[in-house]
């Protein structure tokens, strides 16, 4: 039975973590959606954890979901040819033996892994700023590193971000204005879950302790804050998803719309943002011709900048979400990429992402045996 489906499917395997009372590790509803697609699409699809991926057997222990029991079960499978990345936490990448194994899976002959590691947003930046083509839509960012570097850039910039080079959904992200006029010129916004808490100081040196004691041990860059178009008063980005399509090649999958919440400094959902239909969005604010005009520019850049990330990573990447802001004039600028993305709540992208990661992999697959 193995062999059988080895020989006339694709075999793809979903890689995660182990864990002692629930087997693995990670996006359980996600899991079973890839697994679905892949059966529908004729590609045999299953769970394995990094602890079980043994490189040198001709069958590992996987784990699929079993519709009669309802639950997830165990069982052999033959070692993949494609291997979906879904290691949940940036931790878990850092393990050495999960480095290990990975960069094992990147040697092998016989196996294509892609997205090998989350993306650093320092890294982003310093690849996109060495593009040509992508240098022009990024914010000036620099590494937090000193009271006075920061300083420095409070003078040349209204207001600024400090964001978590390793950070993710908002989580960490302050914002920061100098109001020279004023009797406590300097304020912090820290985001704190819905809500977002102020501080402020009235040196340089009291903000920079203030600073400290909430990166703690963290590394954080300095952005240059964008002023973005609004609707009804409140900010808005737009979250796209680009993929490689069945034959290999970047495409757009979807755009989504986050506006962001009643006193939140960022447009994350879990930060009480909301999503949107950008084209709606788009044509309140600037018109419909208008709207369709950057809508495709979204598209264009988009893919501009995927295929500069890849060049510079130096490693195979399938998949990538960013969020890119819109300014009052219709310009673009990128702000993040994630190499593991979230699942997209609209039906339509949602659909086409999960047949798209299939697609993708089928093809890898195709590549293995050519």
């Amino acid at each position: 039975m193995i062999g059988e489906i080895r020989d006339t499917k694709p075999t793809i395997a979903i890689l995660t973590m182990h864990d002692k009372k629930l087997l693995f590790r990670g996006n359980r509803n996600n899991f079973r959606d890839i697994i679905n697609t892949g059966e529908e699409l004729g590609c045999s699809v299953y769970i394995v954890t990094v602890r079980d991926l043994k490189l040198s057997s001709r069958e590992i222990k996987g784990y699929r979901y079993d519709e009669h029991v309802k639950e997830w079960v165990q069982d052999l499978f033959p070692l993949p040819q494609v291997i979906y990345n879904r290691i949940p936490q940036r931790e878990d990448e850092q393990d050495p033996l999960v480095k290990k194994k990975i960069q094992e899976c990147l040697d092998h002959p016989g196996i294509t892994l892609f997205n090998p590691y989350f993306f650093n947003k320092w890294d982003l930046f310093e690849w996109l700023s060495k593009g040509k083509s992508t240098r022009d839509f990024i914010p000036y960012t620099k590494r937090l590193r000193t009271r006075r570097g920061l300083g420095k850039v409070l003078e040349q910039y209204p207001y600024v971000y400090l964001k978590p080079e390793n950070g993710k959904a908002g989580k960490g992200i302050m914002r920061l204005t100098f109001q020279q006029k004023e009797k406590l010129p300097y304020i912090l916004r820290i985001q704190d879950n819905k809500k977002s808490v102020t501080y402020k100081a009235a040196t340089l040196q009291k903000l920079w302790n203030r600073v400290q004691l909430e990166t703690e041990d963290c590394k954080y860059i300095i952005q240059q804050g964008i002023k973005l178009a609004t609707y009804k008063g409140r900010p808005f980005d737009l979250r796209v998803l680009v993929q490689k399509n069945n034959k290999g090649v970047w495409s757009l999958s979807g755009i989504g719309a986050r506006l962001a919440g009643l006193k939140s400094i960022t447009t994350h959902v879990p930060r009480g943002g909301s999503v949107e239909d950008p084209y709606e969005l788009l044509s309140e604010v600037f018109g419909s011709e208008r709207a369709s005009q950057i809508m495709n520019h979204v598209k264009e850049t988009a893919i501009t900048i995927a295929k500069q990330v890849e060049k510079a990573a130096g490693h195979k990447l399938g998949e990538m979400s960013m969020d890119l802001g819109v300014n009052p004039s219709g310009g673009i600028c990128f702000f993040e990429a994630n190499a593991k993305p979230m699942k997209f709540d609209e039906p339509l992208i949602r659909k086409r992402s999960l047949e798209r990661i299939i697609h993708y992999c089928t093809y890898l697959a195709r590549q293995i045996e050519n």
